[in-house]
């Protein structure tokens, strides 16, 4: 007899286990022993949508320029399938969660703190910084929308609008030019108030990138002066078989506390976007 075929015994006697708590719960049920079914009486308020009516109410919604409940669950579950790509594209996750990777790697301590903690703390710090812009995405474009008041295409303008406030602010020029000559824009078209997304986007990412490892390699130094400082006294002493980022990891460490390593760093991160 196979391994399977106690599951499979155990899964048939489940089903006939059930099967016979349901006629028996169904042989008392009131309807099983003759008792008189009563419908509940119901009293239509209003007539039904037809057709024509939801057809109508879908043409109005079209011609406001808004979207049916529908169409907003299906942009929304798209928005949030997107939403790996958006955080790590448009807002400073990059550049946090490289620069702590950079701070771990300095201090010899690869595997702490933990992947998680890491993310996880930038993701936070990434609501700090973002939070200003999104209040006035939300304010500028959602509020009007919901109310009523503006179409979906000026919603996104005007959140377009805010977001690339921020990106802009955030590029450096010469990641500007340089996509913007790889989109061959010319004339007006090479304003920032007019650069498209396809130009601003990368960018702003190669921007986060360089400015990332800029920092990156300033934390390295004080780091690297240390591990030179004890492989020497180690070569001196003719210590050769010791590794030298054994001793050197304790004095990084002191180091790093002493300093408040952790505060230091989340300040400058924040304070290192410009989200007005």
């Amino acid at each position: 007899m196979s391994a399977a075929t106690p599951r499979f015994v155990r899964g048939l006697l489940f089903t006939l286990a059930t099967l016979l708590l349901g006629s028996a719960l169904f042989a008392q049920s009131p309807v099983s022993a003759g008792a008189p079914l009563e419908m509940p009486t119901v009293v239509e308020a209003h007539a039904p949508a037809t057709n024509d009516d939801l057809s109508q109410e879908a043409a109005q919604l079209f011609e406001e320029g808004r979207m049916s409940t529908a169409v907003e669950i299906a942009v929304l579950l798209t928005v949030l399938s997107l939403l790996p790509a958006i955080l790590i594209t448009v807002t400073s996750f990059t550049r946090i969660v490289i620069v702590m990777s950079f701070v771990r790697r300095a201090l010899s301590t690869n595997e702490l703190p933990p992947n998680p903690v890491i993310i996880g703390l930038s993701l936070f710090l990434t609501t700090f910084v973002m939070g200003p812009v999104a209040s006035r995405m939300y304010e500028s474009a959602w509020v009007p929308y919901k109310a009523g008041e503006i179409a979906l295409g000026s919603a996104g303008e005007n959140a377009w609008a805010e977001l690339r406030t921020f990106l802009l602010a955030n590029t450096r020029e010469s990641e500007l030019e340089l996509f913007a000559d790889l989109a061959k824009l010319e004339g007006e078209t090479r304003t920032k108030d007019a650069l498209p997304l396809r130009v601003v986007v990368p960018a702003f990412v190669t921007s986060e990138l360089k400015t990332a490892f800029q920092m990156g390699f300033l934390l390295f130094l004080p780091f690297l002066v240390i591990d030179l400082v004890v492989a020497s006294v180690l070569l001196s002493m003719g210590m050769f078989m010791l590794p030298p980022v054994m001793v050197s990891t304790p004095f990084k460490l002191l180091l790093f506390v002493l300093v408040d390593g952790w505060h230091l760093m989340c300040e400058s991160l924040v304070t290192s976007f410009v989200t007005t």
